[in-house]
């Protein structure tokens, strides 16, 4: 497995048209691996290539990949990069790419991280008992923040908890006497983005595929490893819908306290 990052230059504007289209932005991202076909589908277990962009700052945005193979982003550095640099320097082409396996063999239980997941928080529905469910987003960030503690026993962690002292209400609660998961975990939920676009066409002859439309956010915070083996499968094979659309990423740093 391998972590890689791409700083993306929001000045060209092959990076303007990625950023706006995350079907473009797969596609540049299943294109660096030559081993890869467009049409390869990973097994129900198998790691897969995830993706996630990041907005650090107004004209920062970086890319993060985890892959089994190692990628090329020549044609990124190319397109949304800076190719310049690139060339004078071998030794930096663009990116940055490291192994991923020694850092996921180290997890143990009650290890503590600060996280950050990009994802599509959604549940199914019925309007009437006769209608077939239906997916949808889950749009307030409290039954966001429910989709994702619904989830962490699986996915091999827990999201801890803040001290008493560090809440500003009693036990977590509203004053309606609701539970209000933002002031009881370290976990919140930012960038917020409702994404609609059309799929690709179909071959000639073929029916127009049904348009596609997201709701995505991302949960930043803190968690602790309870199952080592469940955590590197969620960081190896994601968190949710979506994955193709840069959701499902869930990347550690080291806990700042």
């Amino acid at each position: 497995m391998f972590l890689t990052r791409f700083r993306v230059n929001t000045a060209r504007p092959g990076a303007r048209r990625l950023l706006s289209s995350p079907q473009a932005m797969h596609a540049a991202v299943m294109s660096s691996f030559p081993t890869l076909l467009p049409t390869d589908t990973p097994a129900p277990d198998a790691p897969r290539v995830l993706w996630r962009l990041d907005r650090t700052a107004r004209a920062e945005v970086m890319l993060y990949l985890v892959s089994p193979h190692q990628p090329d982003l020549t044609h990124l550095v190319e397109q949304a990069g800076w190719p310049a640099a690139a060339a004078s320097d071998p030794a930096s082409p663009g990116w940055h790419s490291r192994p991923y396996t020694p850092f996921l063999d180290r997890l143990a239980a009650g290890d503590q991280w600060a996280f950050r997941l990009t994802a599509n928080p959604v549940h199914h529905i019925r309007r009437k008992d006769d209608e077939p469910t239906k997916r949808t987003a889950h749009i307030t960030p409290v039954h966001q923040m429910s989709w994702l503690l619904k989830r962490q026993e699986r996915c091999g962690f827990r999201i801890t908890q803040k001290p008493d002292n560090q809440r500003l209400l009693p036990d977590g609660t509203t004053h309606h006497g609701h539970a209000h998961h933002g002031d009881r975990y370290h976990l919140t939920v930012n960038d917020k983005r409702a994404l609609a676009f059309d799929k690709t066409r179909p071959p000639t002859g073929g029916r127009p595929k049904q348009p596609i439309s997201l709701v995505t956010v991302t949960f930043d915070g803190q968690l602790e490893v309870t199952d080592p083996q469940l955590m590197r499968r969620t960081l190896t094979q994601g968190i949710g819908k979506a994955k193709a659309y840069g959701c499902g990423l869930l990347t550690l740093a080291p806990a700042t306290g």
